[in-house]
């Protein structure tokens, strides 16, 4: 069984972009074995068309055993301030069935108060976090924090009781030790095509996530994208210690944006699971149970 803990989808794709509706992504779980998927709004305009949380309600209640809603609220919503009242409309969406807040993207400090707002909120109301990160603002989408995570780490330490899983380029390159501070995140061309800077050396020395990950037990690992992936298969025996230790903490994921999404996760989870350099404990843990857990399905 395989639960994904990030998926995208638009009720209706908009003009120029190639993702997924409800029922192409059914299509591509059918076809990869996916059995269930957590659909996250997108809501801040940096990089993609925003949605509302409605589309993702309206289309997780068409498919109720398979798609499983998240809302996204961007951190200006209301009255662009600290002060905002977004408990509101968090617990107003937790209560219409939304198992999560995410995924957080807007080109914001991660110490910004509005941002910081919004994450003291998910805690009162209880909804886990996905967030992505950037290592530049403006000019980029995702949350910004500095080499070593040390807003990410502030934020840990201010919402223990916040279960946040950290996502995406600015996260999983710190996995090991950098070499360069290129290696942080993808960048954009002149032209404005993403480009994938992903760190290949082996980790000779383990990075702040790792760290984070033994100080705080709220922090998580979703393993969805090509940051992910790669994270996972730079250093195999790296990763079967990773996996063991933080077996309870590590989610499977995919971030499919449309139907030709390339998703090679899945197959080299099963072939360490063949191969008996993961157990029946550790696989079943990070392709569902885990998510069973946390998301309480």
């Amino acid at each position: 069984m395989f639960i994904d803990i990030h998926a995208h989808a638009y009720r209706k794709p908009p003009c120029g972009w190639s993702f997924c509706n409800a029922e192409q992504l059914i299509e591509v779980y059918d076809k990869m074995g996916i059995d269930m998927g957590a659909v996250l709004p997108i809501v801040s305009p940096e990089i993609y068309f925003p949605q509302t949380n409605e589309d993702i309600l309206d289309m997780a209640a068409q498919y109720p055993d398979r798609l499983i809603p998240f809302c996204n609220i961007d951190p200006r919503l209301l009255t662009n301030s600290p002060n905002a009242p977004l408990d509101k409309v968090l617990r107003y969406y937790k209560d219409q069935g939304c198992k999560g807040l995410g995924e957080v993207m807007p080109n914001m400090a991660l110490m910004d108060p509005l941002v910081q707002n919004l994450l003291r909120h998910a805690e009162t109301v209880g909804l886990p976090v996905i967030f992505d990160g950037c290592v530049q603002y403006p000019g980029d989408f995702g949350l910004y924090d500095d080499s070593g995570l040390p807003q990410l780490e502030h934020t840990l330490q201010t919402f223990p009781d916040l279960t946040i899983l950290g996502h995406g380029p600015v996260f999983w390159s710190e996995l090991g030790n950098l070499q360069t501070v290129g290696e942080r995140a993808s960048f954009f061309s002149v032209k404005g095509h993403q480009i994938p800077n992903r760190s290949k050396h082996r980790i000779n020395e383990e990075g702040v996530v790792p760290i984070l990950m033994r100080r705080y037990p709220n922090l998580g690992c979703d393993l969805s994208d090509g940051n992910g992936y790669n994270a996972m298969v730079r250093d195999p025996e790296y990763t079967f210690k990773f996996l063991d230790e933080f077996q309870d903490r590590i989610y499977f994921g995919t971030d499919i944006l449309s139907p030709t999404h390339n998703l090679p996760l899945i197959d080299q989870l099963h072939e360490w699971h063949n191969m008996g350099k993961i157990n029946d404990t550790i696989f079943n843990k990070i392709s569902h149970q885990n998510a069973i857990r946390l998301l309480r399905l």
